[in-house]
């Protein structure tokens, strides 16, 4: 169970993220403004917060980049009504470790504040392993199986990406967003045929491949 700090000014909203995070098992608190919000995260040790962009008094690009300069690195799951594109580099350039463009879908929320979680849990690991790959985040090579195996630099990231959300169906969302860095879909097939480059590359004769095709849905490492 993760401590997750929702700092959002419209009851509504506040209550269903609130209802959603307890439903995957995590225990939230609120704040209903910036000064509160960033009183609570500088006092309490909570492992993630969402954080509404326009918020009264302090708005949600000062809260989060004042936690950054005060060197809180708790993630930071920025909500606004917002869409454009400079505003979400805006927010991440802040501080802020992902951004969700309102109205959302709550399931979706809750699924990047568990990216979140598993990234800081992770941030300290240096090798994956699952399926007989062994990923090295350090050296950046792979192995199947024991055997060297050369990826390509954007291989190798989506394959780093999908091995540390390990079991999670990712969506072609939030794989461009974190993976390519886009926040639109370029089109091109651009995902299925790195997937389809990665798999000859790492999937093993005689087993399954790990990387899974959940349709209409995203791709799922699963290593068995």
């Amino acid at each position: 169970m993760a401590a997750i700090l929702v700092i959002e000014d419209d009851d509504a909203t506040a209550t269903a993220i609130i209802a959603e995070l307890e439903r995957h098992g995590h225990e939230a608190s609120r704040a209903a403004d910036g000064e509160t919000g960033l009183t609570l995260a500088t006092r309490e040790a909570f492992d993630a917060i969402t954080l509404d962009r326009m918020l009264p008094g302090l708005d949600g690009l000062s809260l989060v980049a004042r936690l950054r300069e005060r060197h809180i690195a708790i993630p930071v799951l920025m909500l606004s009504a917002l869409s454009d594109v400079d505003e979400r580099i805006a927010g991440l350039r802040a501080g802020g470790d992902d951004y969700l463009t309102k109205p959302f879908d709550f399931a979706e929320m809750a699924m990047r504040v568990e990216v979140l979680l598993r990234r800081r849990e992770q941030a300290e690991a240096v090798v994956l392993r699952g399926g007989g790959i062994e990923c090295d985040l350090v050296r950046r090579t792979v192995k199947v199986d024991g055997v060297p195996t050369r990826l390509l630099h954007m291989e190798f990231r989506l394959l780093e990406f999908l091995m540390r959300n390990r079991g999670e169906v990712m969506t072609r969302r939030i794989i461009f967003e974190r993976v390519w860095g886009y926040y639109f879909d370029p089109g091109a097939n651009l995902i299925s045929v790195h997937i389809a480059r990665l798999r000859k590359k790492i999937d093993r004769p005689g087993h399954p491949s790990p990387i899974l095709t959940v349709k209409g849905e995203g791709y799922l490492f699963d290593a068995g």
